[in-house]
């Protein structure tokens, strides 16, 4: 999406054709209604770094549009463009040192301080050589070689190369196992899809509605990835990554007249937890989660709530899903989980070193109990598959548990 937005923009503004005089205005006030939406909806969303990008976006488009309606070719324009160029990464670079915790945060001012000091200093600056107060060192500092604009300042690139990296590696963390490994977020990716598209405007800032166009997309990128992060803690299930079970009730309405529901169960779960602890607990739920996503026959896994698990099988009969269940059930079984200790490092190579040196580390193995059902002349629709199919799990159990039942 990130890059569907760049490219859309570019051609855009290489082959569109020039707005109507009557809709010139679009060029500007079309950025300022992104932007301003975009920090509407991530205030209203809870989402603090969302929040400081598009706020840094929105006031560096209004300052520079301000400095160039007084007097283009003023040092006031120069000022500000090198300003802006310097701190919206740099504001990045700092969001991203901190945890995410929300917007709202008890007597925490510290953004908002740090925005209104930031505004000053680059109003002393602009105003240089017109008062003693401002005094004039401040041309001479913006003719050095790592600050001289435009195009973008070296130091700006140096920044936004650094911000850049410091949202992919957070987007993408490196010493995560396999087995815990998730999807990256949207949200952590637009924020260094919106850097690009920044770092675009501010190159061609000399092209008519350049700058404009590409404000507006780092707008718009940070926005979609604001809505399809809160889809996703909507849809899909926080500790195991599975789609929620919210998800699964949003697909029942729409299936076909055949269709399989397989309910699952992680044995003893509950004395499990005691035993070893919640924190063993979630671990064991996460990498039978990633055996129950990787379920064949074209079912599809979802977290249905605690320790049970819902595999809607569409357009299969239970015969035709009852072979692949049956192939989970082993894998689950035959599968030793090795438990993280608080010892125990992140760092994938540095843990196979530990193992090797402590080969008696614990390693634990669970089951599940499946039971099957699928739509019939009799069941007729989801909610009674479900009921069946949970009734063929409550037998499983009784049965001895590790096994299926229909």
């Amino acid at each position: 999406m990130p890059a569907a937005i760049l490219l859309a923009t570019a051609l855009a503004l290489a082959a569109g054709p020039e707005l109507p005089t009557s809709l010139s205005g679009l060029t500007v006030v079309g950025p300022y209604v992104v932007l301003l939406l975009g920090v509407a909806i991530s205030a209203w969303f809870n989402r603090s770094r969302a929040l400081v990008l598009l706020a840094s976006l929105l006031v560096a488009f209004a300052g520079y549009n301000l400095a160039w309606d007084l007097d283009p070719k003023s040092f006031a324009v120069r000022s500000v463009f090198t300003a802006l160029a310097v701190l919206v990464p740099l504001n990045v670079l700092l969001v991203l040192a901190f945890p995410e915790r929300g917007v709202r945060q008890h007597r925490n001012y510290r953004w908002p301080l740090l925005g209104l000091a930031e505004i000053l200093i680059v109003i002393w600056i602009a105003n240089a050589g017109r008062s003693s107060l401002s005094g004039t060192a401040w041309r001479d500092v913006l003719d050095h070689w790592l600050l001289r604009s435009p195009p973008t300042p070296f130091a700006a690139r140096i920044l936004l190369a650094a911000a850049f990296a410091a949202a992919l590696l957070r987007a993408w963390p490196r010493q995560r196992p396999k087995e815990l490994r998730k999807e990256p977020r949207p949200l952590d990716v637009s924020l260094a899809a919106a850097l690009v598209a920044f770092f675009v405007g501010c190159e061609w800032v000399g092209l008519p509605g350049g700058f404009g166009a590409f404000m507006s997309a780092a707008g718009i990128i940070v926005l979609v990835a604001v809505l399809q992060e809160s889809h996703r803690l909507a849809f899909r299930d926080e500790l195991t990554n599975l789609p929620s079970r919210r998800a699964l009730e949003e697909r029942l309405p729409g299936l076909g007249p055949i269709y399989t529901i397989a309910m699952v169960d992680v044995d003893n779960f509950k004395q499990f937890n005691d035993t070893h602890g919640h924190d063993i607990g979630d671990q064991v739920l996460k990498l039978v989660a990633t055996r129950l996503a990787e379920v064949e026959g074209g079912g599809t896994s979802y977290r249905y709530g605690g320790e049970e698990f819902c595999i809607l099988f569409a357009d299969r009969t239970l015969d035709q899903t009852l072979p692949h269940l049956e192939r989970l059930r082993e894998e689950v079984e035959k599968y030793k989980m090795a438990v993280r200790g608080g010892d125990r490092p992140k760092d994938r190579e540095a843990g196979t070193r530990l193992r090797a040196a402590r080969p008696s580390e614990k390693a634990l193995s669970v089951t599940v109990s499946i039971g099957a059902a699928d739509r019939n002349d009799t069941l007729i629709g989801p909610s009674l598959v479900i009921r069946a199919a949970d009734e063929a799990l409550y037998r499983a159990k009784h049965a001895g548990r590790n096994r299926l039942m229909r």
